[in-house]
Order: C-alpha cells, then sequence, then structure tokens
C-alpha cells in the first residue's frame, strides 16, 4: 500500500500527451488551448467614441469657446469623417471612429442642441475625454490568450474578434468506462430485492463530460473470461479504461489477475487513503488503466483526486491547489489520508468547510448534501477547527 502522495506522482508521472487538432471555435468551449491567439490588429483598431454626444477640437474650448456650429453626424460603422472647421463641431456615436481634426467628446447629457449649435453647459472638460484610443488595450500581434489554457465564453468573444473561425486545442483521450457486478441492472430495469441499478458509470460519464471527454461504457458481469476477452480489446481500442468495481479483495474481483494476465503493468495496488483504498493502477504502452473500488464515493473521489490531475498534466493544463479551513473539529484515527466529504461556505473573507456526515463509502446520497473534499493527512488523528488543507470541488 503506497501513499496518496506517491501514487499522483505515479499517475502524473504516467500522464500522456494526445496530440492537437484543430475545431470550429464555438465547439472549443471547455477544452485546452494549444497555441496563442495574437491580436490582427490594434485593440482598439481606431480612435473609438466611447458617448454619445459631440466631439470637438479641445483648444477650441480651452480658448473659451462654448458654443458650435454642429458640421454632420459620425455613425458608429461608418467611415471616419473630417471636422472641416475647428470652431464647429461633430455628433459621434458610441463605437465610432472619432473624426479627424476632433480630440475630446462631451456627452449629450453636457450639451444643449438648438438650431444646428451645440452649446456646452459645463465650466471643465478633459483634453481627449471619452475616447478610447487606438491601441490602448493591446497592439498589434499582442498575445491575447496564451496557451494551456481552458477555454471559456470570454475567450469564444476575442477568438471571434481576431477572425479565429477555427482554434487549436488538446486531443481529447478515448475513453472506456467498465461497469462490473451480477448485482447491477440498467437505469430502466426494475432492481430485484438482491440487484441495484448501475450508478457510478454514469457518474463517471458525467465527471468526464465536465472536461470535454466523451467516453464510451459497458458492462460486464463477474465472469472471469468474458472480463478478459472484453479487456483484451478494449487494451486495443481505447487510450483509457477507467473501471468501477471487481479490484478490492473478494472472490469475485478478477480485474488484478485479468490484468496480470493480459500485460498490464500494475504501477500500485491499494492506496492508504479512505474512501477508495483497493485503487489499482496500470498501464500497458497504448492505455493507462484506472480501476476504482466499486463503492460509489470511492469512485468518485478517485476520478477526482487522479483521473482529473493526469488529465490535466496530460493536456498541459496547469492548476493551483485551492485550501479551506475546517469549521468544526475532525477526529479520524485510521492511519490513512482522509477525503472528508464538507459543505463549503464563505466567512469572514474565507472559505470554511463543513464535515457532511454520511454512513460510509456506500453512502451515494451523502454526495448530493456536499459540494467537496476537504484532504486530512495521515500524520495526525486530530484536526481542529480553522486549520487549512486541501480540497478538491465537485461543485
Amino acid at each position: 500500500m503506497i501513499s496518496v502522495k506517491d501514487a499522483k506522482d505515479i499517475i502524473l508521472n504516467s500522464a500522456y500527451n494526445f496530440g492537437v487538432e484543430e475545431v470550429p471555435f464555438l465547439k472549443s468551449v471547455g477544452r485546452v488551448l494549444k497555441e496563442n491567439i495574437l491580436a490582427d490588429r490594434d485593440f482598439p483598431p481606431f480612435n473609438r467614441v466611447s458617448m454619445d454626444g459631440i466631439c470637438i477640437d479641445f483648444n477650441a474650448f480651452k480658448n473659451g469657446q462654448g458654443d458650435f456650429k454642429v458640421e454632420g453626424i459620425q455613425a458608429a460603422g461608418s467611415e471616419q469623417m473630417t471636422l472641416q472647421n475647428k470652431e464647429n463641431c461633430i455628433e459621434v456615436m458610441t463605437g465610432a471612429v472619432l473624426p479627424n481634426n476632433a480630440n475630446t467628446v462631451i456627452r449629450y447629457e453636457d450639451v444643449t442642441l438648438k438650431n444646428g449649435i451645440a452649446t456646452i453647459n459645463i465650466n471643465k472638460i478633459n483634453d481627449c475625454q471619452n475616447v478610447h484610443a487606438k491601441g490602448k488595450d493591446r497592439k498589434v500581434d499582442d498575445v491575447l490568450i496564451s496557451e494551456n489554457k481552458i477555454i471559456s465564453a470570454a475567450e469564444i468573444g476575442v477568438l471571434a474578434t481576431v477572425g479565429k473561425s477555427t482554434v487549436k486545442v488538446a486531443k481529447q483521450p478515448k475513453v472506456m468506462i467498465v461497469s462490473t457486478g451480477d448485482e447491477l441492472v440498467g437505469v430502466n430495469e426494475i432492481p430485484l430485492k438482491h440487484q441495484i441499478r448501475r450508478s457510478n458509470v454514469f457518474t463517471l460519464v458525467s465527471l468526464l463530460e465536465r472536461l470535454k471527454i466523451s467516453s464510451d461504457t459497458a458492462h460486464i458481469t463477474d465472469d472471469k473470461p468474458i472480463l478478459k476477452q472484453k479487456i483484451k480489446g478494449f487494451l486495443k481500442d481505447y487510450d483509457v479504461l477507467l473501471f468501477s468495481g471487481a479490484v478490492s479483495k473478494g472472490k469475485y474481483d478478477f480485474l488484478p489477475e485479468v490484468f496480470e494476465e493480459l500485460g498490464v503493468e500494475k504501477l500500485f495496488h491499494k492506496v492508504a487513503q479512505r474512501p477508495g483504498k483497493p485503487f489499482f493502477y496500470g498501464k500497458t504502452n497504448e492505455c493507462n488503466i484506472f480501476g476504482f473500488p466499486g463503492n460509489p464515493i470511492s469512485t468518485f473521489v478517485n476520478c477526482l483526486a487522479y483521473f482529473y490531475p493526469w488529465y490535466y498534466k496530460s493536456t498541459g493544463l496547469e492548476t493551483e491547489e485551492e485550501t479551506a479551513i475546517l469549521g468544526e473539529n475532525v477526529s479520524f484515527k485510521p492511519n490513512l489520508e482522509f477525503f472528508l466529504q464538507v459543505k463549503l461556505k464563505s466567512k469572514f473573507g474565507h472559505l470554511v468547510a463543513f464535515p457532511v456526515k454520511g454512513n460510509g463509502s456506500g453512502d451515494l446520497a451523502s454526495l448530493v448534501n456536499a459540494d467537496a473534499f476537504i484532504q486530512l493527512p495521515n500524520d495526525k488523528t486530530e484536526f481542529k477547527t480553522g486549520e487549512n488543507y486541501p480540497i478538491i470541488r465537485y461543485r
């Protein structure tokens, strides 16, 4: 049995770059960007009017002029006009190009317009006010978005404005999620008294969908020859296999034997943690195998604590550890790292984690009452209110 840290290090050292693909930019949300996005011109690309009003040459106002004859209207989207007489003005709309020979915009709220004359009603204006200067935000060829970042709606807007109709993103691994066990039946079936519906596999599907990873699913009964036959094919066809169940010490927990017989290199089996201690991890030259214990919370936390970091490193995404302070005292005596379900709240500017009581790693329903796991180390048994520890969010 190895430590959580050692298990995570082994998994991260097995991260694999699946390459790059180009996708339509509107399909890239949630994907990991694999190119720098550059400004194709200055931002803004012209001196931009930022208020509806009139534009003037500031020197005219500075010299005491308060009334300005209106020469015309500069609308947003129209070609740039020129102020013919610097003692006159042009009406301008927000987003329009600032006319030539003008440098200052006064809001309509500060002006009276009558009979083609604009009278400024305030005593103080500033040179170049209400003008968004060309190139003030970014210059041509500046990096607007750095690679190895998750694309969100904010990035979509930038991609559109620089004309990136397609974008390079990290390729996703091809994943198969496998549940095992004779006690499991389909979601639409009525289970007998000794049966339960499949749920872990769909939890894993949803956890992977958060990463924009599509996955296939399969269910295999507790029959070793069938397990071996099916898994042999999966190892050739998929980059990643995620299993739920059949990795512990039960007489029908055949997966470790099957993996060995199929040539899977076992990198570890069993981690000093609760829940999820029987976790198996191994690989072949083409495939990574995550064998999660079958209890629902064990499967859930192991996917978050191990598969997610493996995926982030594989795609080049850098992440930061998040922490929270305990909101209550916790006592935990086994010499194991403890992933404790918690509810997160913000108090006095701090993120506080309050333990959620459940009935062990089989208590699937307790997950809906929490929104994270707090990771308590195995070097102590008493954890005090106010102490700070890493958390893994799932909401």
